[in-house]
């Protein structure tokens, strides 16, 4: 099951919650005010496996700086 984060539109709440496939375009319900007015919301994450800067100039598989551009 994945995990989504959510804002509540009535209290601004923000929490997460695992939901099944099936059920991913039903709203759940606010944990603090129990309202349905809810939105998934657009996260970033962190991953491991490099620096966006280096010492040695050399450029990454992403361009020269390590970043979308």
């Amino acid at each position: 099951m994945p995990l989504y984060e959510y804002r509540c539109s009535q209290c601004g709440h923000i929490f997460e919650k695992m939901v099944r496939f099936s059920e991913a375009n039903i709203p759940p319900e606010c944990p603090i005010c129990n309202s349905r007015l809810t939105q998934k919301q657009i996260t970033s994450f962190a991953t491991s496996g490099g620096s966006l800067s280096s010492s040695s100039g050399s450029s990454s598989s992403c361009g020269s700086s390590g970043r979308f551009t």
